[in-house]
């Protein structure tokens, strides 16, 4: 939709691995004319700056925020033989096993869900630690470890066979996905971890340029087209802002990631 609005083609080129760093250089490092753009979002800009000690590059310093494109929800799922159908079951099973059941983790934002609910129920838990959510989950069906966090768009297929149970998604609503499966915060107050993605450019974009982007791609992101596609491959909400806006979340974000990984006693690498 962007193509035939500017009459010029978009080109993706996906830059995989590296927690999205190779993907960031590549737009810090080129001109700020509104050409290369980075979608990027949790990992990228939450997440990454507190888990590697010589991140080489600064989300806020490097990097000129667009517009938000969409949110998701995660969801906390555990092994089916695991004998709790419910949140307030699990949280009192793991109570009165402090330190015996493990939880899986193959991304950042996979980590940081669960360590935030281990956090606001006060459970402990060992964290098993995969290259990747599809290693985990299989973990997880196989009932070598009891519990992970993983997205929805990922976890569905697998709840909807019965090869894992989900217990709650991390947004403060339900997913539109998964709607008789509640949100986290019903059952543990101040619960609230989401992934978002967003557009971003090189630093220095000017800021009438940022702005006709944004307009672009928001547009873009809002369109029917868009909705569907969103909602079918990863179960995310279109969520657009303006570049203040994205900003400021960012900023969010950033902090309440700093404090889970601290409180967690997560070293960076």
């Amino acid at each position: 939709m962007v193509s035939s609005t500017v009459n010029h083609p978009i080109v993706v080129e996906n830059k995989a691995g590296a927690a999205g760093i190779l993907a960031v250089q590549s737009v810090t490092t080129a001109a700020p004319d509104g050409y290369s753009l980075l979608v990027g979002g949790t990992t990228t800009h939450s997440a990454n700056p507190f888990l590697f000690k010589h991140l080489p590059y600064d989300p806020v310093r490097d990097l000129t925020p667009i517009t938000m494109l969409g949110q998701g929800w995660q969801v906390l799922v555990v092994t089916p033989t695991l004998p709790v159908r419910t949140l307030a079951e699990l949280i009192k099973y793991a109570a009165a096993r402090p330190g015996a059941l493990n939880y899986a983790s193959g991304s950042s934002g996979s980590r940081i869900g669960s360590e935030a609910f281990l956090q606001k129920t006060g459970l402990k838990m060992t964290h098993v630690a995969f290259k990747g959510n599809p290693l985990a989950i299989t973990e997880v069906m196989a009932g070598r470890t009891e519990m992970m966090v993983l997205d929805t768009g990922t976890a569905i297929p697998f709840i909807r066979n019965g090869k894992i149970r989900a217990l709650g998604v991390t947004n403060t609503t339900r997913s539109p996905l998964l709607p008789a499966v509640p949100s986290i915060s019903e059952t543990v107050p101040g619960y609230d971890v989401s992934n978002y993605f967003g557009l971003w450019g090189p630093a220095g974009l000017a800021p009438d340029l940022t702005r006709r982007i944004a307009t672009l791609f928001g547009d873009a992101a809002r369109s029917d087209k868009a909705k569907e596609a969103f909602y079918a491959t990863s179960g995310t909400a279109v969520r657009t802002s303006t570049p203040q806006e994205l900003a400021e979340y960012q900023r969010r974000e950033a902090r309440m990631y700093s404090s889970i990984i601290q409180a967690a006693g997560i070293v960076p690498d």
